[in-house]
């Protein structure tokens, strides 16, 4: 089943996957994951954070599948007033079984990770970037209704601050960042959607997303890229990534963004700009309002852990562009 949502990460150490559940830990270090995908049998705790029972949710059953995407024009501009008519999805290379809900994701709570890149390579404009994460969050989360944690990595991730719907503790929890050591981007994208998103998950309808920046260059990490991908796939979380590189020019940590972004349904922003940094942040807090969710029952669905391919399309495929995960993981025996 999936589900999805939002999330910001700080720095990270060594974890098991039977490790204690870093969340109940605010400022705890995580430790180093595990070199390998993750089981499709994690089952995440039952306890509901901070808020959850005021926020307005929707239950899904264990077969059905929930996508957040979004929808633009030629041009890049967001179409918000689109029918489930005006969209076929496709599960696995088949029409699902039945679709169960459509509807805009306005009204959704957020689960929101801030992951920032806190290596030497970053230390330029790092003042800023945590200046424009902070607005960011003050604008995004309601209070009440969202959540979102802070997670700074380098070397390892360090959590400065776990889900909240508290702005001034977020705004502190980007303050404790401090930059220094190497870069271990891969592990920190992994341990926040194991240990942060998945094991936040409840079986309820929310978007979930990680807002990620950094250069996108890995020296340290224990587990690679496409692992990192999956966990992200298995959280159900859109990642949008903000990358840090100032030369003017995309370089592989760049390509390396856009594989994460493209592969989650997120989008890559490469500010070259100084200033353009905000506008990337304005960006995203605009798209997390302007979304569509659909939930469908797949078709011929086998309780495998098989990765199944998702494609939603616009019937007006000339002058629309839908954006979307690409797939999720259907679960085991």
């Amino acid at each position: 089943m999936a589900r999805l949502s939002i999330i910001a990460l700080v720095a990270f150490a060594p974890l098991a996957l039977s490790a204690q559940d870093p969340s109940t830990q605010a400022n705890a270090t995580p430790s180093q994951p595990q070199a390998q995908s993750a089981t499709s049998d994690q089952k995440p705790p039952d306890s509901a954070g901070a808020g959850d029972q005021a926020l307005p949710t929707i239950k899904t059953g264990t077969d059905e599948v929930n996508v957040v995407f979004t929808v633009t024009d030629k041009k890049g501009r967001r179409i918000t007033d689109l029918k489930q008519t005006d969209f076929n999805v496709v599960d696995d290379n088949k029409a699902p079984e039945q679709i169960r809900s459509f509807h805009a994701e306005t009204n959704l709570p957020l689960q929101v990770g801030l992951l920032i890149d806190a290596s030497n390579s970053v230390r330029d404009r790092f003042k800023f970037e945590q200046e424009s994460a902070i607005e960011f969050l003050n604008q995004t989360i309601h209070p009440q209704k969202d959540q979102a944690f802070v997670i700074g990595f380098d070397v390892t991730p360090e959590v400065t601050q776990d889900f909240t719907d508290n702005t001034e503790a977020l705004a502190h929890g980007v303050h404790e960042l401090r930059p220094g050591g190497g870069t271990a981007l891969y592990d920190a994208l992994y341990y926040a959607c194991r240990d942060k998103l998945l094991k936040n998950a409840k079986g309820l309808t929310v978007r979930r997303a990680v807002i990620l920046l950094s250069d996108g260059d890995d020296n340290q990490s224990h587990v690679t890229r496409e692992e990192a991908i999956e966990m992200a796939q298995r959280a159900e979380a859109i990642v949008y990534t903000i990358s840090t590189n100032v030369s003017g020019t995309k370089g592989a940590g760049d390509k390396v963004l856009e594989r994460i972004a493209d592969a989650t349904g997120g989008h890559a922003f490469f500010p070259f700009q100084i200033r353009e940094v905000a506008d990337a942040f304005a960006a995203i807090q605009d798209e997390l309002r302007s979304q569509y969710a659909i939930s469908y029952k797949p078709a011929d669905l086998k309780h495998d852990g098989r990765y199944r391919t998702i494609e939603i399309v616009a019937n007006d495929r000339k002058n629309l562009r839908v954006r979307s995960r690409r797939g999720w993981y259907a679960p085991a025996q």
